[in-house]
């Protein structure tokens, strides 16, 4: 089934010095993606297989376009902010050291093998204890939201170990950002 582009987007610029900067407004940075509407459900080919889902677990085509000058490389999280975990959330992705030239992901880069990921990216394990890509599998109930953040990042590569947490890799790559652009997609079942 073919997919319209995303059409909400929201860019932000996030302070260089801050750690948990506060969103402004920036000129030009989106995310987008033909596989994701913000109008629709997130198709099942990018829900999680397992807890009780039966999607294809792929991870969404994504792009790009408008980073601020002095971008050196880009870092990509997938947040459920709705998981009911005592409030922190879900991270259901996180990859960075995607090289500045890199303008786009392909539909599968998020493979827990990384094979389809540009060359010197690097994941780490989602909240699923698995690494790359985990979709979208809340409980039933209310649909949740789910928060494909791409950031710009002032430096060409984070340095995290490779046990680091999805969490820890979020909260690096906030520290590096210089501009943030937001692709915000619903799932529920």
């Amino acid at each position: 089934m073919s997919r319209s582009p995303l059409v909400h987007v929201l860019a932000v610029c996030l302070p260089a010095f801050a750690v948990m900067p506060a969103p402004s407004l920036a000129q030009g940075f989106s995310l987008t993606s033909t596989d994701l509407d913000a109008a629709k459900p997130v198709a099942e080919t990018f829900v999680f297989d397992g807890g009780g889902c039966s999607g294809g677990n792929q991870s969404p085509q994504l792009a790009w376009a408008g980073a601020p000058a002095g971008t050196k490389s880009f870092a990509l999280t997938v947040f459920d902010p709705d998981a009911p975990n005592g409030g922190a959330g879900f991270w259901h992705w996180a990859v960075f050291d995607i090289p500045a030239g890199v303008a786009a992901l392909p539909r599968g880069a998020g493979a827990a093998d990384g094979h389809a990921l540009p060359q010197g990216a690097r994941q780490v394990a989602n909240d699923f204890d698995q690494p790359g890509y985990g979709g979208p599998c809340p409980p039933a109930g209310k649909p949740h939201r789910y928060l494909f953040d791409l950031y710009a990042l002032k430096v060409p590569a984070i340095q995290l170990a490779r046990e680091a947490s999805a969490a820890e890799a979020a909260a690096r790559i906030r520290k590096e950002a210089i501009a943030k652009a937001t692709l915000m997609v619903r799932y529920g079942r």
